[in-house]
C-alpha cells in the first residue's frame, strides 16, 4: 500500500516538515486563509487537517458523487469547491467549507476546477466541450452563468490559476510539443510561454505575494501526469527566471495540483508518496 506524506516547505529555512503520514493515498492540499488548517482528497471524500493536531476529518460533501484531487478554498474562506465524478462526468460544486450542502457550479462535463479570483468572482477550470477529447481553459463567474472559453484547443491545458492580483492566469499546455508553464491575461489575451525545458512540466502556482511561482517538473518524456514517478518540485520568479530544483521526491498526480501556499506565501504544502 502507498504511504502518503503531507509536508510544508518553508521558504526562508528552505526546510521540510513532514505533517501527516497516511498509509493509503491522499492527495492535493489546499491551505486555508487562516493559516490554521489544510484540506485534502482521498478515496472519493474530502478532508480538513488542523495543523495544531495533524488528521483526517472527513468534510461532508452533502451529495452524491466522489471527489478528485481538484478542490479548493475561496479567498474569504467560507466556501469549498470541488470537482465530484458523478454519472456524466467531472462536475464543479461549491459548498460552505464546513461541507454538506454542495450546489452545482454549471452542468457540463467534464470540468475540473483549479483556480479562484483573488476577489472571489471568478473560477477558473478545465474542461472538454462538444464531444471533443481537447482540454481547454474556461472561467465561470462563481454564482454560476456562462462560460468564457480562454484556449481554443490549441494543445492540451490544465492547472490553471490566478496571479495574486487577478490580472493574469498560469497554466501548462502542450500546445508546441510537451507540457510546460504558460500565462495569459485574465481575459485570455497574451497568451505567451514563459520558459521552455526538457522537463515536462505541471501545475504552476504564484505565490500570494507575488514573488514567486512553484510547478512540478516530471521527467523527460512523461505522457500526462501520472502517480508515483520522480518528480521534482521547482520555484521561480512570476516570470519563470531563477529556476531552481527544491525537493525531488515520488510524486506527480496528487503532489500540487491546486493551489497550496500559505496565506502569507512564506511556505507551501505537498504531497510526497512512498510506494
Amino acid at each position: 500500500m502507498v504511504t502518503s506524506i503531507l509536508e510544508i516547505y518553508d521558504l526562508a529555512s528552505g526546510q521540510t516538515r513532514e505533517v501527516l503520514r497516511h498509509q493509503g493515498r491522499i492527495e492535493a492540499p489546499n491551505w486555508h486563509p487562516s493559516g490554521d488548517w489544510l484540506l485534502v482528497n482521498g478515496e472519493g471524500a474530502l478532508f480538513r487537517v488542523p495543523l495544531d493536531a495533524p488528521a483526517l476529518h472527513p468534510v461532508p460533501l452533502g451529495v452524491e458523487g466522489r471527489c478528485n484531487n481538484d478542490h479548493g478554498i475561496s479567498p474569504d474562506g467560507a466556501r469549498v469547491v470541488a470537482s465530484l465524478h458523478r454519472g456524466s462526468g467531472s462536475e464543479i460544486f461549491v459548498m460552505s467549507v464546513s461541507g454538506g450542502d454542495a450546489v452545482q457550479v454549471l452542468p457540463d462535463a467534464p470540468s475540473w476546477w483549479h483556480g479562484w479570483s483573488p476577489d472571489g468572482a471568478r473560477l477558473a477550470y478545465v474542461a472538454a466541450r462538444g464531444g471533443s477529447r481537447v482540454i481547454d481553459v474556461y472561467t465561470i463567474p462563481f454564482g454560476g452563468g456562462t462560460e468564457t472559453r480562454l484556449t481554443m484547443g490549441e494543445g492540451h491545458s490544465d492547472g490553471p490559476d490566478y496571479s495574486p492580483d487577478g490580472a493574469r492566469i498560469y497554466w501548462n499546455c502542450d500546445r508546441d510539443g510537451h507540457a510546460q508553464i504558460w500565462v495569459m491575461n485574465a481575459d485570455g489575451s497574451d497568451q505567451r510561454k514563459l520558459f521552455a525545458d526538457d522537463h515536462v512540466n505541471w501545475f504552476p502556482h504564484p505565490s500570494p505575494d507575488g514573488r514567486h511561482l512553484v510547478y512540478l517538473a516530471y521527467p523527460p518524456g512523461t505522457l500526462g501526469h501520472p502517480e508515483d514517478l520522480a518528480v521534482a518540485l521547482v520555484l521561480c520568479d512570476p516570470e519563470g527566471g531563477n529556476r531552481h530544483r527544491i525537493r525531488e521526491f515520488i510524486g506527480g498526480q496528487g503532489t500540487i495540483n491546486v493551489p497550496s501556499w500559505a496565506p502569507d506565501g512564506s511556505a507551501f504544502a505537498y504531497m510526497r508518496y512512498e510506494v
